[in-house]
């Protein structure tokens, strides 16, 4: 393709908690590249997914949901997502419509004015919610922040998302695409494989374990079948959460691999063989070092 004729640029979606940036982002870019659970506050670092609509490449940048931070951990999160939308071209809000023009969403408009990027505002979830509350919702946000476009769409359904595509690659700039055609994310295949793990530990033990649970691959072998043996480390903070984790006889260990191996094949497009272990790791959120492996500047106190 002419690269005179291309566009592209980098979208940062951000908004709060559970919104479904992650879901939008799946969905967008037609491949898992970010995970997706109901436990808020899982996407720790900046994940990117890449699109293509007609001559233009978008780059999305999936950031942790802003949210007030408490612990260490949060400020980073925090810190990466306004780090995210501060360097991309253009700035999605996604919203949850059904939880209309709450405090959150109200704290990050009022940040967003700070930014001298394009703006566009997408209200996700709208299946859920009554018509003409979506067109209330959408005029008294737009009357807290100018957006140069408002879309609304179901993330889970993928209604709406041709739209917003095309409008989204309109607001790109001329120029060279960054990525090859069917590259769909710039997240090594380790980091995509261990964020795997840890939303099927989310999935399965939601109301039981804390957020900061986390994985590591420690080790990717290719085969001479073209095989991969991949051995990940899922560390906790405490003893009883390494309990909860291995299950009984081993079950919730066998049952969170299985269901990781699966999507983790599906990815690399590739026959995996996969080894899960379970260490306690107390402490790590004070660490720098567990920092730096999720692509966290560690914050001071």
């Amino acid at each position: 393709m002419n690269e005179h004729a291309t566009r592209c640029g980098f979208v940062a979606l951000i908004g709060a908690p559970n919104a479904g940036k992650s879901t939008l982002i799946n969905a967008l870019v037609g491949a898992k590249v970010s995970i997706v659970s109901r436990k808020a506050q899982t996407t720790r670092s900046l994940v990117r997914g890449i699109a293509l609509v007609e001559a233009a490449q978008i780059i999305f940048v999936d950031t942790p949901g802003i949210f007030a931070p408490r612990r260490r951990l949060d400020r980073a999160m925090v810190t990466s997502a306004w780090g995210g939308a501060g360097d991309a071209d253009a700035i999605a809000l996604l919203v949850d419509a059904r939880h209309g023009l709450d405090d959150e969403t109200l704290a990050i408009l009022e940040r967003m004015t700070q930014l001298r990027k394009k703006k566009i505002l997408i209200l996700n979830k709208i299946d859920l919610v009554d018509k003409t509350v979506l067109l209330a919702l959408a005029a008294a946000i737009n009357e807290k922040q100018a957006f140069a476009g408002t879309f609304m769409i179901s993330a889970l359904k993928s209604h709406g998302l041709d739209r917003l595509l095309s409008g989204l690659g309109a607001m790109m700039s001329p120029g060279p695409w960054l990525y090859p055609e069917d590259q769909v994310s710039d997240a090594p295949l380790r980091s995509l494989a261990a964020e795997i793990t840890r939303e099927k530990i989310f999935e399965r033990l939601h109301d039981e374990l804390p957020y900061q649970i986390t994985v590591e691959t420690e080790q990717w072998k290719e085969q001479k079948d073209g095989s991969a043996r991949i051995e990940q480390t899922i560390y906790v903070s405490r003893e009883a959460h390494k309990k909860i984790v291995i299950g009984e006889g081993g079950q919730m260990l066998k049952s969170i691999g299985a269901a990781a191996r699966k999507d983790i094949m599906e990815a690399t497009e590739a026959k995996a063989h996969l080894f899960l272990f379970v260490k306690v790791r107390e402490n790590w959120t004070d660490d720098p070092e567990r920092y730096r492996e999720m692509g966290l500047e560690f914050p001071k106190e």
